[in-house]
């Protein structure tokens, strides 16, 4: 045998060898999911709302896609299911799982795209996915020789700051940039609370009806402050007004900023706080 065959042979046998040594990839389809796993997980609520009484339409709404995660006792995903609200089995997820002790982790959201979860305490979602309202359920389980049937409800872990344009845009508006820090674009799956330092951005093109955006973040603890700069943008993406706001967030709760953005001045006159019944809480704060 010459020696090129010989060598032809040898990295034929190593590739074969590293490609069978390799990790599995898990795919954006969510092709871990087992029909006839051990473990059979489904969502019964959404933040005090019942899964069953949201109609296909409403179940999109509130969340858009659905992730579902499974790590073992030493942090590393070892399954993920992800699903879209238009398919027939959103909400309810089957893994086939060898006996041993999990976190499970579902991840209820309407991004552009799925978050990265390799990491259980720093689920990401990034700039370009964009940010939306975000539930969670997480908790450690046990998977024996018997099936297992979990019923699980999601709670909003995200904080909302609305921001409220109340006078005429200009003429030569393209767009408005907010950017905001303070906040984070992801989150410890075991705690709920923000696990980074993230530099938030979100760009709106103008819609000469829309006068309210929407800004979620995770934050650090219950409490929080965002320290937000809002741009509004010519086509050329020339400045054509720039203002900073501190801005205090409370977890599961809406914090509303309004005001004459292109001809008021700076500072806050006010803060009121009401109830909302889908979220905690409401404050009302006027620049």
């Amino acid at each position: 045998m010459s020696m090129k065959k010989k060598t032809m042979i040898i990295c034929g046998l190593l590739a074969t060898l590293f490609t069978s040594c390799e990790s599995p990839v898990i795919t954006d389809d969510g092709g871990d999911e087992d029909p006839q796993g051990n473990l059979k997980v489904s969502i019964y609520q959404i933040e005090q709302t019942p899964f069953s009484a949201l109609t296909r339409a409403e179940s999109g709404i509130v969340c858009s896609r659905l992730n579902f995660a499974v790590y073992d006792e030493g942090g590393a995903r070892v399954k993920q299911v992800n699903q879209l609200s238009t398919e027939t089995n959103f909400g309810t997820a089957s893994f086939q799982l060898p006996e041993g002790d999990y976190q499970l982790v579902v991840v209820g959201h309407s991004s552009n795209g799925n978050p990265t979860m390799t990491d259980l305490k720093k689920i990401t979602f990034s700039n370009k996915l964009g940010f939306t309202d975000t539930f969670l359920y997480s908790k450690k389980i046990t998977v024996t020789d018997e099936p297992n049937d979990l019923k699980v409800e999601l709670k909003r872990i995200v904080s909302l700051c609305r921001f409220v344009i109340t006078d005429d845009y200009p003429d030569d508006l393209a767009r408005m940039r907010f950017y905001y820090t303070g906040g984070s674009g992801a989150f410890d799956a075991s705690t709920g609370f923000g696990s980074v330092a993230s530099k938030q951005e979100v760009f709106f093109d103008i819609d000469p009806d829309q006068k309210r955006y929407d800004l979620y973040t995770f934050l650090h603890d219950t409490e929080g402050t965002i320290h937000l700069t809002v741009t509004a943008l010519d086509s050329g993406d020339n400045v054509i007004c720039e203002r900073p706001f501190d801005i205090p967030m409370i977890q599961n709760q809406i914090t509303w900023l309004t005001g004459a953005f292109f001809t008021g001045g700076a500072g806050s006159t006010g803060v009121t706080i009401t109830i909302n019944a889908d979220w905690a809480d409401e404050s009302h704060i006027s620049f």
